[in-house]
């Protein structure tokens, strides 16, 4: 007789929470019997050699540390309401990557979270741990082990991140689509972008404070901008911005612009624009910056006004060569064309020079040089190594968001200036990174020249604002603090809330961050900052003070103080060409 029919298989049940966490305390439970017992045995026998290096007590601390933690994440995922489970570290908590709450409110997904800060943690730590390192090799493992912790976030794969998982779901995928159109399009151009290409234009909407091109160069252009007062100060303002980015940093939006604010101050304001650099400039050197650059850009300026002197800012590696130029012109007995130097986040002292070390080696200038083969480093290879100093903001983020979650990029003049890259001349970035960073020769008295004149900053005496980022990675505050124990002459330092950019573009009508004074000298940045006086807002009015109390006379604005009105006539219309060449 046959058999009746067998019932179709019945679909299993999904578990319930109580279960997965039963089952969870199950599994967590076993791997802490084994790993107490394993340790027991470790330490009870510590010369049974199971892992090369693993008998070493410290070695051993470490393990127990990180089970250790790893059980107390059990604690709180298995029983979040036990008063006696201890809390999430704070600064886990606090974590942007996974602020949303769904990394959270999902045992699974904040069991991800939680689990990767746990490992994130103990991996970094165990580089600061280990022995027979010198501080350079330290530093070196630790920013290539922060990459790559960075890098394996949960919140970076499209499986493990809660937010993607919803947001598929969603759309049907779309986002998945628009993510690899942005994908794309950022590895045909070769660059990660961080805002919407299409949202602003240099002449258009940035760079669009009024002013004529008064002379060009095959190194610069020379912006002279038109006066917005009466009167205006008689010693014009030269500022000279980094050639590793466009100059309109400083000249953003109208709210944002500093040049704006200095030209409605009543200075007289000129801009050095450098060229981007093409296989003719092949040649280019330090000495075209200091000689052909500034030292050119100063005499232009008080021959077009006839003026003896000049106000000049130098904005980072600008700064760095305007003492530089000072020295020069100290040496040479022309220390009067500069009144006053204004150095923005700038460095003359690389021993203390951050995380940037970590790209000097021979290793890495090999790489430059090869791709320099043009005689030019394309812009792209900088900007991706500004990007690694703040992978987790400047990569990961758009990683995230752009790719993963299929987002409109946002429109931020600041993020669109930082995207358009500049081109440096191989040869003189080669002896940059060899001569300053590498080996610090600009302290040295007489290790470097220009023309023929050596190089001794403790010959500038001429009267310094230098001003830093408290939370600046690129040129950090102690470092930017050793330019007053090189130059000679009377100085004021500044520390200024936020970084390299925001602390230096931070218009008054803001009303953010802070800066901080301290008239009483001091030895060391720890002592300027115990002593100093906290002033809410921008820094920009402290400095104007500053320049006026150099005593200018006011003069009226008109004839050469009009751009094109004077020796020079007008080349084109401000923010000129060379701005806006690729």
């Amino acid at each position: 007789m046959a058999e009746p029919d067998s019932p179709p298989p019945q679909p299993l049940p999904i578990p319930s929470l109580e279960d997965m966490q039963h089952w969870t305390c199950v599994m967590g439970r076993t791997q802490q019997m084994m790993l107490e017992a394993g340790l027991q045995t470790i330490e009870e026998s510590p010369a049974v050699p199971i892992i090369p290096g693993f008998t070493d007590p410290r070695t051993i601390e470490r393990a127990r540390d990180f089970w250790t933690d790893s059980m107390k994440l059990w604690g709180r995922f298995l029983a979040p309401a036990d008063a006696s489970v201890e809390p999430e570290a704070p600064a886990h908590a606090k974590d942007k990557r996974f602020k949303d709450a769904a990394w959270r409110d999902n045992p699974v997904f904040d069991w991800i979270r939680q689990s990767y800060l746990l490992m994130s943690d103990h991996i970094q730590r165990g580089v600061d741990e280990l022995d027979g390192l010198d501080p350079a090799q330290r530093e070196k493992l630790r920013f290539a082990t922060r990459n790559i912790v960075e890098a394996m976030s949960p919140s970076n794969f499209p499986a493990t991140n809660p937010l993607v998982i919803a947001r598929t779901v969603e759309t049907g995928g779309e986002n998945l689509l628009s993510g690899m159109q942005h994908m794309l399009a950022d590895l045909t151009k070769g660059q990660l972008t961080h805002t919407d290409p299409n949202a602003f234009e240099v002449g258009r909407n940035i760079a669009t404070t009024p002013g004529k091109v008064i002379k060009r160069t095959p190194l610069y252009e020379l912006i002279q901008y038109s006066p917005t007062t009466k009167e205006v100060i008689e010693t014009p303002l030269v500022i000279f911005p980094p050639w590793i980015n466009r100059f309109y940093i400083l000249d953003l939006t109208a709210e944002k612009s500093f040049i704006k604010w200095a030209v409605d101050q009543g200075l007289t304001v000129f801009m050095v624009s450098w060229r981007s650099a093409d296989a003719s400039m092949k040649d280019v050197t330090w000495d075209d910056y200091v000689e052909a650059g500034q030292i050119a850009a100063i005499d232009t300026i008080r021959d077009v006004l006839k003026v003896d002197a000049v106000h000049a800012i130098g904005y980072c590696v600008a700064g760095t060569t305007l003492a530089a130029t000072l020295a020069v012109l100290a040496a040479r007995g022309q220390a009067d064309k500069v009144k006053s130097a204004t150095f923005f986040t700038a460095q003359v002292d690389f021993t203390r020079a951050g995380e940037l070390l970590n790209f000097v080696d021979d290793d890495q200038l090999k790489i430059i040089e090869q791709v320099s083969g043009d005689g030019y480093l394309d812009g792209r290879y900088m900007a991706l190594t500004f990007n690694l100093l703040r992978g987790r903001d400047l990569i990961w983020n758009y990683v995230t968001n752009n790719y993963l979650m299929g987002q409109d990029y946002v429109p931020f003049d600041l993020l669109h200036w930082n995207g358009d890259t500049t081109n440096l001349p191989s040869k003189w970035h080669l002896s940059y990174l060899r001569d300053l960073y590498r080996d610090n020769l600009l302290v040295q008295p007489g290790a470097l020249s220009i023309a023929g004149t050596p190089i001794d900053l403790r010959q500038v005496t001429t009267p310094s604002y230098i001003q830093a980022g408290r939370e600046d990675h690129i040129a950090p505050p102690d470092s930017v603090w050793q330019l007053t124990r090189h130059f000679g002459g009377p100085m004021k330092f500044v520390l200024a809330g936020s970084g390299h950019i925001a602390g230096v573009v931070n218009p008054p009508a803001a009303g953010k961050y802070q800066y901080w004074t301290n008239p009483v000298p001091a030895g060391t940045l720890a002592d300027f900052v115990a002593g100093a006086v906290e002033t809410k807002g921008s820094w920009w009015p402290d400095w104007i003070e500053w320049v006026r109390a150099h005593g200018d006379a006011m003069v009226p604005a008109k004839g050469a103080r009009v751009p094109g009105k004077g020796k020079l006539k007008s080349v084109c219309d401000a923010p000129g060409d060379y701005v806006k060449t690729r």
